[in-house]
């Protein structure tokens, strides 16, 4: 097993979920390109330079933004990894805008005769499951942070009346 785990970098069950995700897109490559080829291709070739060319530079751009800004801290708190309490739920809202776009724009006629529902509610939605990600991220980070505190010893804190020097 040692000796696989070298050669392959990961145990073998991470071998045979990755066998199997190759296995399940090609299924549904041939699939898709069976009903439209033409179609699936465009969008594919579409989806890829928008993501390289427009979207990842630009989320980039906003990560570093936010890193840069938000890095500076005050020596006596603890440290807490906290990039990620904003970008997972920033993807996780990105995600569901890029699949809900033209309903939650107004953007699309097709879909009000069929889900029954008016253009009104998405909008409303979509910033409602927004900020209860981002709330639920910041409660996360406050958690974090309140056991990471109890963690730091009493007797690190330096200062009068907290076990340092004066």
């Amino acid at each position: 097993m040692a000796r696989f785990v070298r050669w392959y970098g990961s145990g073998p069950l991470h071998l045979l979920v990755l066998i199997a995700s190759f296995a399940l897109t090609g299924y549904a490559m041939v699939r898709l390109f069976a009903v439209q080829p033409v179609r699936v291709a465009i969008w594919f070739v579409g989806a890829a330079v928008l993501h390289d060319l427009l979207l990842l530079p630009l989320y980039s751009l906003a990560d570093l933004s936010a890193v840069d800004v938000l890095r500076h801290r005050a020596a006596d708190r603890p440290a807490v990894p906290w990039i990620n309490h904003l970008r997972v739920p920033a993807f996780l809202s990105g995600l569901l805008l890029l699949v809900w776009f033209p309903l939650v724009l107004r953007l699309a006629t097709p879909y009000p005769g069929a889900t029954g529902l008016s253009y009104s509610v998405y909008l409303g939605r979509w910033l409602a499951i927004t900020g209860t990600l981002f709330a639920v991220s910041a409660v996360a980070l406050a958690l974090r942070l309140r056991r990471s505190r109890r963690a730091v010893p009493a007797g690190n804190a330096s200062g009068p009346g907290r076990g340092g020097t004066p």
